[in-house]
């Protein structure tokens, strides 16, 4: 079956949450809840529940659309009016309150109005599937299955998906392709269990963070800096991820997970009623929604600073940076952490062995897989590992002993392993440990490739400091950055010209190349510490290198006679976004952020940046009537340091073309990008050379009173407007005219003469001190 309509009901934050991705998939949504008693005795608005929801998901931030297009696809109703309209939906969301009556009354209307053979899901967390489709009809039930998206939906990447023993099994294949391929998500099959498998482990892990916490008088900082750089968990750690969800919601799982978990499971002996957390909720502490909660900003005379609660006081005071010998240890390793004896050390030991002696003992009961367990933990709480492969780092023997050692009971599952991993690698293919004590080859998925799959056990064909070249097969060559945070140097420029000459006229080996890493940005940019380093030291030679080399890389690159696509996900600036710019196509994931950023760092970009978006600004081709307009727009995404928020806002911004691909799902960027590398080749030939008619100084004047206007109002900077004015003279073309013809070495020769004039200047060398020490840019 095809998903081409879906409906939610409930218009909740996670019921919208979820109609907005759907949106965002360019699939239409019907958005209903209840008629508010109001709306039904005074005649009043009778969707103002969903249509008050959907409002507020415009506004939203982190952003729920993808776009102002996706919007406009959820159509707001309810319950009473717009119940028929159900008929019209492949796919029926049920996403109201846990509470097992109110949907199955709900269900019950549902059943008389769907389309025969339309799913409906439940979004339930803690309710088992058995419960739900007590009562209803045997139709209902083959269509049934429960779809346990994560908040906030757009960036959560896990589903959890549970079917139930009459769900029929194309409904299952269905859901789960539409939720892979259009939604971007890891579906992972769940048994019919209370809190599934993210939540049971995740809401057992923090109970037992907590715990730990309190008993061994571990800070709030101390503690999240161990998890986070120990365990890998993300940077909020245990107290900032419940700062995230709120506090408050934390008794109501723990209500729910004790009703129904077996009397023997042990959350029942890690779950505990702190005295603390109650006076937190009922003083309204309850996280970043409300007042505050572990964590807090104060601000005093217009100055922010954060603070921290001590937990035995309930007092906040200045947040503190850990200075334990197990948070230093943690740096290095998780079992350097482990073998301090202070109280960090006893502190991870304990969360450790109580986490992970738990999730070894929950399988083959909530998975029948361990690989299921640690895809549902990295993806639904944003673990860099699972809890086997931490597992498999301290070492299955160890985890035995140490819980002996404890007066702990070994699972049967860990005692099966012995001395053995729970992940290998066995002639170049990944496996896993199962329930019966033997491997199984990870599955590969139809349409997935991963570069850490392709570099397994091979060679590449070229290596540097900072880049690799890999081949794909099918003769594709991948080009890799493989320098601290894909930062952007002379070695890389000087691998994407050596990718151009061993590829060759692209009628060889090798016909295309694809730009890719797996790192948690496609590249944030030139090296700023290098670049800074070169500026203070007055090493002219050093900057006109890197300008030269880049140039002339991305030209190259450019001119090929081979296809080149980029395949970008994360963050993709400054000179990110240059490399991206000369690829002949570009396959974005959903959620990339493009920008040309240089000048937050006091500079504007040098390596074709102008060039190329002043062009997809023009259209490429030279339009001779109103040529301001598209310089404007140039003008104004550089000077404001413009990016995107998605790829769908990459291309209204220019920075993607409309041809340029989108992929929802991470996993499957790169083969998409191989895909459409091969489908460029037959016939290919470089794209045009970019010749523009422009202004040239009496553009540049109107662009430089516009700056001296926002700067009269006090809405640009001294330097603001000394980098917006080299800007100016770059893209009205220099000395030029309406008559003549801009090349694209006339535009690079532009940009490379006006970053020199203001790259060693005191206020851009401060601009990028300042970035690289906070992060922020600098307002001077």
């Amino acid at each position: 079956m095809t998903i081409n309509r879906v409906a939610v009901v409930g218009s909740g934050v996670m019921g919208s949450g979820i109609a907005a991705q759907i949106a965002n998939a360019g699939v239409p949504v019907l958005l209903l809840d209840i008629v508010p008693e109001t709306g039904a005795a005074t005649g009043g608005d009778r969707s103002r529940l969903a249509k008050a929801a959907l409002e507020r998901l415009k506004g939203v931030q982190p952003a729920a659309f993808m776009s102002r297009a996706a919007a406009a696809l959820v159509t707001p109703g309810n319950l009473e009016d717009d119940l028929g309209a159900l008929a019209d939906a492949d796919w029926i969301i049920e996403a109201v309150i846990e509470d097992p009556e109110v949907k199955a009354a709900l269900y019950r209307r549902i059943d008389t109005v769907r389309r025969a053979g339309s799913v409906v899901s439940s979004n339930t967390s803690t309710i088992p599937l058995t419960r739900l489709i007590d009562g209803q009809s045997p139709a209902f039930a083959q269509d049934f299955l429960i779809s346990h998206f994560f908040n906030p939906p757009r960036y959560m990447r896990l589903m959890e998906l549970v079917a139930g023993r009459h769900t029929r099994a194309d409904a299952v294949a269905a859901i789960t392709d539409f939720a892979d391929r259009r939604l971007g998500k890891g579906v992972v099959s769940c048994n019919d269990g209370p809190g599934f498998i993210a939540n049971r482990i995740g809401t057992y892990w923090m109970y037992s963070a907590i715990g730990a916490a309190f008993d061994l008088g571990v800070a709030v900082e101390e503690a999240d800096a161990l998890l986070s750089q120990a365990m890998g968990v993300p940077r909020t750690g245990v107290f900032g991820l419940v700062d995230l969800v709120g506090l408050d919601l934390m008794p109501h799982i723990a209500r729910s997970f004790r009703q129904t978990l077996p009397l023997d499971d042990d959350f029942r002996q890690v779950y505990r009623d702190h005295e603390r957390l109650r006076w937190m909720i009922d003083a309204g502490l309850t996280g970043r929604k409300g007042k505050g909660g572990f964590y807090r900003t104060e601000t005093h005379g217009g100055i922010a600073r954060r603070q921290a609660m001590d937990l035995d006081s309930g007092l906040y005071r200045p947040l503190a940076t850990p200075t334990l010998p197990s948070v230093a240890a943690a740096r290095q390793g998780l079992r350097a952490a482990l073998a301090q004896e202070d109280r960090g050390g006893r502190f991870l030991r304990r969360v450790l062995l109580e986490t992970l002696g738990y999730a070894a003992g929950l399988v083959p009961g909530i998975a029948d897989s361990v690989r299921s367990v640690d895809e549902a933990m990295r993806l639904g709480y944003n673990w860099s590992e699972g809890p086997f492969a931490l597992i498999d780092r301290v070492g299955a023997e160890w985890l035995a002993d140490a819980l002996r050692a404890e007066g702990r009971l070994v699972p049967p599952l860990l005692a099966l392993a012995d001395r053995r991993p729970f992940h290998r690698v066995a002639d170049g293919r990944v496996q896993h440990l199962t329930v019966r004590g033997d491997y199984a080859d990870a599955p590969v998925r139809e349409g997935v490739v991963a570069l850490s799959d392709v570099k397994r056990g091979r060679d590449p064909v070229a290596r540097s400091e900072s880049a690799a070249l890999w081949d794909l097969g099918d003769g594709v060559l991948c080009l890799e950055f493989t320098t601290k945070s894909n930062s952007l140097d002379v070695g890389v420029m000087t691998m994407i010209l050596h990718a151009v000459e061993v590829i060759g006229d692209g009628r060889g080996a090798w016909t295309a190349l694809v730009i890719h890493n797996e790192g948690e940005n496609f590249s944030v940019g030139a090296n700023l510490d290098q670049v800074r380093s070169a500026a203070k030291d007055g090493r002219t030679d050093d900057l006109l290198r890197l300008n030269s080399v880049g140039q002339t890389a991305l030209m190259a690159m450019k001119r090929a006679p081979f296809p080149v696509v980029g395949a970008a996900w994360g963050m993709a600036l400054g000179g990110g976004c240059e490399i991206l710019l000369h690829c002949d196509h570009v396959q974005a994931h959903a959620d990339l952020v493009m920008g040309l950023v240089e000048t937050r760092a006091g500079l504007i970009p040098g390596w074709g940046g102008c060039k190329e978006l002043l062009a997809r600004r023009f259209g490429v081709t030279d339009r001779p009537a109103g040529p301001m307009e598209p310089i404007k727009a140039a003008f104004e995404s550089i000077r404001a340091a413009k990016v995107s928020g998605s790829a769908a806002e990459a291309k209204e911004l220019g920075f993607l073309r409309p041809s340029d691909g989108v992929t929802f799902n991470r996993d499957r960027l790169l083969a998409d990008a191989k895909a459409a590398a091969l489908a460029l080749v037959p016939g290919y030939s470089p794209p045009r050379p970019i010749e523009l008619r422009l202004p040239g100084p009496t553009a540049a004047l109107a662009l430089r009173m516009g700056v001296d206007a926002l700067h009269a109002v006090g809405r640009a900077t001294v330097h603001d407007v000394a980098v917006a004015k080299e800007l100016a003279e770059v893209l009205s073309g220099g000395r030029t005219d309406l008559l003549r013809v801009v090349g694209e070495d006339d535009l690079l020769a532009l940009e490379r003469t006006h970053i020199l004039r203001l790259i060693d200047q005191p206020a851009s060398v401060a601009r990028m001190d300042h970035l690289l020490a906070t992060g922020k840019p600098l307002r001077n």
